[in-house]
């Protein structure tokens, strides 16, 4: 597929909002590339990698394997989300603390308004999807009741991380951050990317290679196959990690478990909000959220930056 500078550079800036994205818990990367409409493409192009590409490079050299993999498309992406995280990860960090409740509303708006997009985009509707979305509800919900708590900072650990915390960025509705987080090694691997921690980025990073060639297998047999059932059970994990983006929360510590650094955090009205609620600015914020998807998606059907 032959595209030009601003193609390649509507495709960096997907690159751009995935990165952003994955850095937060509660949003997937992959939720973007689905409204952006690159998704298939990104699952096709990753599951290309495979040990068979040794053939293809004695059969037809790197030409042929660069063409394979869709290697243009893959780097400026991915050059785009490396770009993200590795610019944006203090700047996430920092807006979270100080000014935690927008930041939640503006998510929860764009993840709000991608839920209605994923709904209109099943068609046939019967009991069977009803079911899945209602099993991606479940699924999710309990997700994010998991215990919070601090990991080991082993290189080993860090690796399975990226294993784990990648299948989920790649999957609409599931966050990888929010995965770091269950498995308490969110602030690890942002620290190490905040100070350059090079060895602990390099085992997350082959950790993630691993697990984003695997699974982008099964999601490509997934859409192929089962279309509509995987948009069915994606909106009900998206559905589920509402509960997760809600801008109104307070953390309760649990003295009682047996795990000393449990945490959890319990969603609540803003009215009943210790402090500021900041209602107003945090609505002004989700509409925001909400709107930037049909930006996105009327950007993508008239295809300015794809084809």
């Amino acid at each position: 597929m032959k595209r030009n500078f601003f193609k390649f550079f509507g495709i960096f800036i997907r690159g751009l909002s995935m990165g952003l994205a994955d850095l937060v818990p509660g949003v997937s990367g992959g939720t973007i590339a689905f409204i952006t409409g690159i998704y298939e493409e990104l699952i096709s192009s990753i599951s290309e990698l495979k040990f068979s590409l040794i053939k293809d490079y004695r059969l037809g050299g790197i030409k042929l394997v660069w063409s394979k993999i869709n290697a243009p498309f893959l780097i400026t992406l991915f050059f785009g989300i490396m770009v993200s995280v590795l610019f944006f990860s203090s700047f996430i960090s920092w807006i979270l603390n100080e000014y935690p409740i927008l930041t939640w509303s503006f998510f929860f708006g764009l993840i709000l308004s991608s839920i209605f997009y994923f709904i209109n985009e099943i068609k046939k509707w019967n009991l069977i999807k009803v079911s899945l979305i209602l099993i991606g509800i479940l699924i999710t919900f309990g997700i994010t009741r998991l215990e919070n708590f601090n990991s080991s900072n082993s290189y080993l650990y860090i690796f399975v991380s990226g294993i784990f915390a990648i299948c989920a960025m790649i999957l609409p509705g599931i966050s990888g951050a929010l995965v770091l987080v269950i498995m308490g090694s969110y602030k690890n691997i942002l620290q190490a990317i905040t100070n350059k921690e090079i060895f602990k980025i390099i085992s997350f990073g082959l950790g993630a290679v691993i697990g984003l060639i695997t699974f982008s297998k099964i999601l490509k047999f997934l859409f192929n196959n089962y279309k509509n059932e995987t948009l069915s059970i994606l909106t009900g994990f998206m559905s589920g990690a509402l509960i997760k983006i809600w801008p109104w929360k307070r953390i309760i510590n649990n003295q009682s478990s047996k795990n000393k650094n449990y945490f959890h955090e319990e969603c609540i009205s803003p009215f009943s909000y210790d402090g500021d609620p900041m209602i107003f600015q945090a609505i002004i914020s989700m509409f925001i959220g909400f709107i930037l998807i049909f930006i996105f998606n009327y950007l993508s059907r008239k295809q300015k930056f794809i084809e």
